[in-house]
């Protein structure tokens, strides 16, 4: 046989074989509406899995702005996580519709709702828009919550193994280590924060439920008047009296309000704003969904000192 028969014969193979090779290595692409689910995503997915998530960690979740470069990350997408709760209704509905992408449609394989599964709070038995911006299927943010994450990793897996079941065994080995890893370090939050069980604290809005369930504060009023509503002197005047009569020291904030209310009440009560994170990457400490509980336990238990 020539070489020059051996030659062609080989050019097939070794295309295939390189076709063979790049689809084992290709990543399952998973767009994100938040950065805690990006980072979730990644901490089960590993090296398998190129995730991108749409808000910044410094960002309102309840407002972000549409761009095309989205819409063609979510085109590309083989999954798509959002928190769902209608904490996105404003920005990933329009998204969807705009990439065409059938398998991260709801219903589709690739569509993943994180909140499936968690015990929610304050879901409000009657809703009107005189209540302000109110939640109709309960609090979405529910991820403040470390042992949450545990659900909204559960989902993920999911639907990592409906698109990607070849897989399955790297995602079931990491969502155990996962698991095992936030169990740890939720005990060690929880009994840092042990000593200032029962603490009254403001909040500019109420996203702090899960957090303060599970570590132990109690949020009895927010400088905003109603969800949504920005504070007015009457509200402030109100949370002021509040902190003097009942001895309340700390308001909590998040890196997208303005402090100037904040500031203002803490003026005149002399208590202290704190501001916590609410997602991953909110700033150069905070990498992962392990870091923002560092992050926001050890700044609440700075401020109570």
């Amino acid at each position: 046989m020539s070489r020059k028969k051996i030659g062609s014969m080989a050019v097939p193979a070794l295309v295939c074989a390189l076709l063979v090779y790049s689809t084992a290595l290709a990543q399952v692409k998973v767009v994100t509406s938040l950065t805690d689910l990006a980072s979730i995503a990644k901490l089960i997915g590993g090296d398998q899995v190129d995730a991108f998530a749409i808000a910044t960690g410094f960002q309102n979740p309840h407002f972000v702005d549409p761009k095309p470069s989205y819409i063609l990350k979510l085109t590309r997408a083989d999954v798509f996580v959002t928190v769902g709760l209608d904490l996105e209704i404003g920005w990933t509905p329009p998204l969807l519709n705009s990439a065409r992408n059938a398998k991260i449609q709801k219903g589709g394989d690739g569509y993943c709702d994180a909140s499936i599964g968690v015990p929610l709070l304050e879901v409000p038995v009657s809703a009107s828009r005189e209540q302000g911006d109110i939640h109709i299927y309960g609090n979405p943010h529910y991820w403040l919550d470390p042992l949450n994450g545990k659900i909204i990793a559960r989902n993920i897996f999911q639907a990592l193994i409906r698109v990607d079941p070849d897989h399955r065994s790297l995602y079931e080995s990491n969502l155990k280590k996962f698991n095992e890893t936030l169990d740890a370090k939720t005990r060690v939050w929880v009994e840092k924060m042990r000593p200032y069980a029962g603490t009254k604290v403001i909040a500019y809005h109420n996203e702090w439920p899960y957090f303060e369930q599970r570590f132990g504060l109690q949020s009895v009023d927010f400088l905003e008047p109603k969800p949504g509503i920005p504070p007015t002197p009457s509200q402030l005047l109100k949370v002021i009296n509040e902190m003097k009569r009942d001895h309340i020291r700390i308001i909590v904030t998040s890196p997208y309000f303005t402090t100037e209310s904040a500031d203002l009440v803490a003026r005149n009560t002399g208590g202290k704003v704190v501001t916590l994170a609410t997602s991953v990457d909110a700033n150069d400490q905070i990498k992962t969904y392990y870091d923002l509980f560092d992050y926001d336990v050890k700044q609440i238990m700075e401020a109570l000192r």
